[in-house]
């Protein structure tokens, strides 16, 4: 829990009253290598905050094919946000890529404290924040940057990934082919 406590410092001062309700809603998660946390086509209730292991996020297409959106590594939230916020059919798939160790809370339950404690009502708007942040950082990459540009910034975001989960999982995310990536990979030495 200290791990969480810590994250959430990050982007607030937590009282120690809001902490310890907020704190008291997560139970600990094991999800094995493929587990699914969320999957594309439930509505979705639960928010994770992963201590250990890789997960994606994922779309999959009318055809079947999936995109790999995010990749997640400790210490961060995961959960298919717009469900949560809205209610709405989830889009997106949250995959175990290895085995993750999680604690796990009722995003209802979460959302309820936000009245009671302004200081995680802040957390969260912080947090929305900085997830917006980063996701318009990802879309402007992959707009404007080459497949060779976005895969040297994989390797400075994520330098041990490489070795621990399949390349199609690291081509999908960086919209490329396992192909080209491995020709770029050859290309890097």
């Amino acid at each position: 829990m200290q791990e969480l406590r810590t994250y959430l410092q990050n982007f607030t001062t937590l009282p120690d009253d809001a902490w310890e309700a907020f704190g008291a809603l997560f139970t600990p998660q094991l999800l094995s290598k493929g587990d699914f946390f969320a999957r594309q086509g439930g509505v979705e209730n639960r928010i994770g905050f992963l201590l250990e292991g890789v997960m994606r996020a994922c779309v999959t297409d009318s055809r079947g094919t999936e995109y790999n959106k995010t990749l997640h590594v400790p210490f961060c939230f995961v959960g298919a946000y717009s469900s949560l916020t809205t209610g709405s059919v989830n889009q997106i798939t949250v995959q175990a890529l290895e085995t993750c160790r999680l604690l796990v809370a009722d995003y209802r339950q979460a959302e309820a404290l936000y009245d009671r404690f302004p200081a995680l009502e802040r957390f969260a708007r912080r947090l929305a924040e900085a997830f917006f942040v980063e996701k318009e950082k990802r879309e402007i990459e992959l707009v404007l940057l080459d497949a060779e540009a976005r895969y040297s910034l994989f390797r400075g975001a994520f330098p041990d990934l490489e070795s621990r989960i399949p390349q199609y999982h690291i081509a999908s995310y960086l919209g490329i082919t396992p192909t080209q990536l491995s020709r770029i990979r050859a290309r890097k030495g």
